[in-house]
């Protein structure tokens, strides 16, 4: 069963396409029977009705006008029960018949909301259709003439339902998983591994590696052997560095799949230098869903700016690297880092994925945190 993961939920398959499209059929069946020869005005209850009534109006082979209102009374998973006032419709329903088209029907406040405000606009008749219908908290004596289906109190997405936003592109609907995981292999391990300049992410990413038995992608080293081997993904990457472009978040998405699909087999991947933003966090994670298996937790190295410019200003000595002896030029290098993570470390706090891990101290000391913090989730 293919589970999807929107913001920070988990959903399951509920309604296929098959099933929404021989519902739509159906309802439009009976509305031919009474309305042919009426010429009613179908109104959508934007936003979440627009695929319905797409879909509806197609079946429709009688003369009919279509238009559109909004209101609002969903916020997050639950309905707050607060609806706002109708407003975009551009047409006059004064004396005529007036089909609501809502998406779906639950308590009822956002459909006696609206079809209260077009009686008050002279509307000679009114019925409602919905695709989906929860008669089971259905709260209004306003009779759902049209229910498409009849589901039980779920929170569903998809075909122009959404969570705070996004599925509303789906052409099938999904609920609320009991599984908040989409993970198949439960016993995988995917760490994001976090820390700036000098923070000691290569030393623990071995060592974690070693211990895990996991697949350490380093973007940077990705990068580096695509261009050796002069594969096609190496050398589009190559003509942005050329040109002393930043190479492309969908390259590098593409190069880590390619390391993915290599790695089937893996028992957990560690990510080191990617993602560096939300942007690409939220692309890395659509990447693993389609690989059936998602983020576990990100861990993130903590040190103390004078720390830091201290430890690269010595490795600096002991490389010989120019760029690791100028402090004003490693300090602007944490200063950067640290406004560019912070709204990544939002990201996954927002999952519950975040670890603050304190790097001051022994290796194997820093070591043992991280493992504490992996054997906790």
């Amino acid at each position: 069963m293919k589970r999807i993961k929107i913001h920070d939920k988990v959903f399951e398959p509920f309604l296929s396409q098959a099933r929404i499209q021989s519902a739509v059929k159906d309802v439009a069946s009976k509305l031919h029977h009474q309305y042919i020869g009426k010429q009613p005005i179908f109104i959508g209850v934007l936003n979440g009705s627009f695929f319905y009534i797409a879909d509806l109006v197609k079946h429709i082979d009688f003369d009919c006008e279509v238009s559109f209102v909004k209101v609002a009374s969903y916020q997050g998973t639950k309905s707050t029960g607060n609806v706002r006032q109708l407003i975009g419709l551009d047409q006059s329903v004064k004396d005529r018949h007036v089909i609501v088209v809502e998406d779906i029907v639950d308590t009822g406040n956002t459909i006696e909301a609206v079809t209260d405000q077009l009686r008050g606009m002279g509307a000679k008749t009114i019925a409602v259709t919905t695709l989906l219908f929860k008669p089971e908290v259905y709260e209004k004596e306003l009779k759902i003439d049209f229910p498409a289906i009849e589901i039980t109190p779920e929170f569903v997405v998809g075909y122009g339902l959404d969570y705070d936003g996004l599925g509303r592109n789906l052409n099938e609907i999904f609920v609320l998983s009991k599984e908040q995981s989409i993970k198949e292999n439960k016993n995988m391990l995917n760490i994001v591994l976090f820390g700036p300049p000098g923070a000691g992410k290569g030393t623990q990413a071995t060592k974690l590696k070693e211990v895990y038995q996991l697949t350490h992608l380093s973007t940077g080293d990705i990068l580096r052997n695509e261009i050796k081997q002069a594969s096609e993904l190496g050398e589009k990457a190559k003509s942005y560095m050329d040109k002393g472009e930043l190479v492309p978040d969908e390259l590098v998405i593409d190069m880590i799949e390619k390391c993915l699909q290599e790695a089937k087999d893996a028992n957990g991947f560690i990510f080191d230098g990617f993602p560096r933003t939300t942007e690409q966090a939220r692309a890395l994670d659509s990447l693993l869903q389609k690989y059936n298996t998602e983020i576990d937790v990100m861990l993130s190295l903590e040190v103390d700016d004078e720390e830091l410019v201290a430890r690269i200003v010595q490795r600096g000595k002991d490389s010989g690297r120019e760029d690791d002896k100028n402090e004003s030029v490693i300090f602007n290098r944490i200063v950067t880092y640290n406004k560019k993570t912070a709204p990544l470390k939002k990201y996954y706090s927002e999952q519950n994925k975040y670890q603050s891990i304190k790097g001051v101290g022994e290796i194997e000391d820093v070591f043992k945190r991280l493992q504490t913090a992996i054997d906790e989730i």
